[in-house]
């Protein structure tokens, strides 16, 4: 029997030493080595590999199925971030915190795709066949052509791949799958990136796409190695904004589309429904008549969301004021409040300045700028805005407003719901058809405050 040694394994880079470091040597970050006991395997076909094959180098002239179209599923949202549809052949990573909706939103996808005439396997490896049906009995879409198996052992899943031949398989989850190859614990860093490995080759080969179900750590990252998400096609995270019944399905990774893409869906009594219009849900309980209250003409991969941005001031009680942002960047916050006390002589320096970001979305753009320095003057002045005002734009540290992309899709956007101003740059060129919504153009954070209180 071959001699079981002892390695370490990054979580991050999944590179190998033989002694623990505080740093891993492969990809420098610190704290991210970890122990395991493995046994060499002997000699033997790779798992997942198609026996008696040659590796043959081709002609890309020579390949075919280029115009292969894609699969679709059937919901609307979920095809929408992936680019259309699934594409044959593709591994879809989806991560999430447990009991947020994974396992209930693959089943639900499973259905759809089995009902379009695809043969679905689904496989758990943490719940029975029974703890299945009891969950497919509470989502509309009918599961009873969809095959169960629950296996944790990726020899005997890739087995029944091969003599079922479905189309599509679904992995729940994949640190729950182990390869006898290796000694290892299921969910170490050495089995999740064997088995992942595996069915890559199975997917590829046999043209299936595979839905992986992958936890997540304390840091909010998908668990295993960091060559997981390098292997897949396509990575999704699951978020569920706190005390909301909307999930966000945010594309991190899209080898065949648009990244950074999200997807909304509503959780309901029967399952996750999809949200067609984001914008009317992210502005549902807005008061018009608040002060401290701006909308913003946000991007989030191709798709135009309009989002409201709630600013709060007090003065403060402490030595050093406090600056609370929740879905906005807290430095880029500070820049703010530094350029609008320097350049627009609002002073802000003594005090406590909170920002919300209503219904749980992250603002990463710099579009977001010119809302969020409007509601902060709101809220300073106590001076509400124009109910029917939109604002897009970036602020420099001079003070000044710059333009942003695609100004076209997020000034459609604001039109459709019924705004009619835009406050943006000054530099900024409209091209195209005619614009729904009255332009404001203002060159820097002064004239803005001037336009808007006078």
């Amino acid at each position: 029997m071959p001699k079981v040694r002892t390695i370490y394994l990054c979580t991050e880079c999944g590179g190998e030493t033989h002694r623990w470091e505080g740093q891993c040597p492969h990809c420098k970050e610190w704290n991210t080595l970890v122990e395991e006991r493995v046994r060499p395997a002997p000699p033997a076909q790779r798992v997942g590999a198609e026996r008696g094959a040659e590796s043959r180098a081709v002609s890309l002239a020579d390949v075919e199925g280029v115009e292969r179209p894609r699969w679709q599923i059937g919901l609307a949202e979920l095809d929408f971030i992936l680019g259309g549809g699934v594409v044959p052949g593709s591994l879809v990573l989806l991560g999430g915190e447990p009991g947020i909706g994974k396992s209930t939103l693959l089943l639900q996808v499973s259905a759809r795709m089995a009902a379009a005439g695809h043969r679905v396997l689904y496989v758990s490896g943490e719940e029975s066949a029974y703890q299945v049906k009891l969950r497919a009995q509470r989502v509309p879409e009918p599961c009873d052509d969809v095959l169960m198996l629950a296996e944790t052992s990726a020899e005997v899943v890739i087995d029944r791949v091969e003599a079922l031949e479905p189309n599509v398989l679904v992995i729940d989850s994949i640190q729950t799958l182990y390869t006898e190859r290796l000694d290892s614990a299921p969910g170490s860093v050495s089995q999740v990136r064997e088995v992942a490995a595996a069915l890559q080759r199975v997917a590829k080969r046999r043209d299936m796409v595979a839905f992986l179900v992958g936890h997540v750590t304390k840091e909010g990252g998908i668990a295993g190695p960091k060559t997981l998400e390098h292997i897949v096609d396509v990575v999704l995270y699951f978020e569920s904004p706190t005390g909301l019944d909307h999930r966000i399905v945010r594309g991190t990774k899209n080898r065949f589309g648009a990244a950074d893409e999200i997807a909304l869906f509503r959780m309901g009594a029967a399952g996750l429904e999809p949200v067609d219009n984001p914008s009317a849900l992210f502005l549902q309980g807005r008061q018009e008549r608040a002060s401290g209250s701006a909308v913003v003409a946000a991007l989030e991969g191709t798709r135009p969301v309009l989002v409201e941005v709630q600013a709060l001031v007090n003065k403060s009680v402490y030595g050093s004021p406090q600056r609370v942002s929740t879905g906005f960047d807290s430095r880029r916050l500070a820049l703010l409040l530094a350029v609008l006390e320097r350049r627009a002589r609002l002073r802000t320096s003594d005090l406590d300045v909170f920002l919300n970001v209503v219904g749980g979305l992250r603002l990463s753009e710099p579009a977001a700028d010119l809302a969020v320095v409007a509601a902060v003057a709101s809220a300073i002045r106590d001076v509400v805005l124009d109910a029917e005002a939109v604002f897009v734009g970036e602020v420099g540290l001079g003070g000044e407003v710059r333009p942003v992309r695609q100004l076209d899709r997020r000034l459609s956007e604001a039109g459709r719901l019924g705004f009619r101003r835009a406050y943006l740059a000054a530099t900024t060129e409209i091209s195209g058809k005619s614009v729904p919504v009255a332009l404001q153009k203002v060159s820097d954070v002064r004239r803005l405050i001037d336009v808007l209180f006078g």
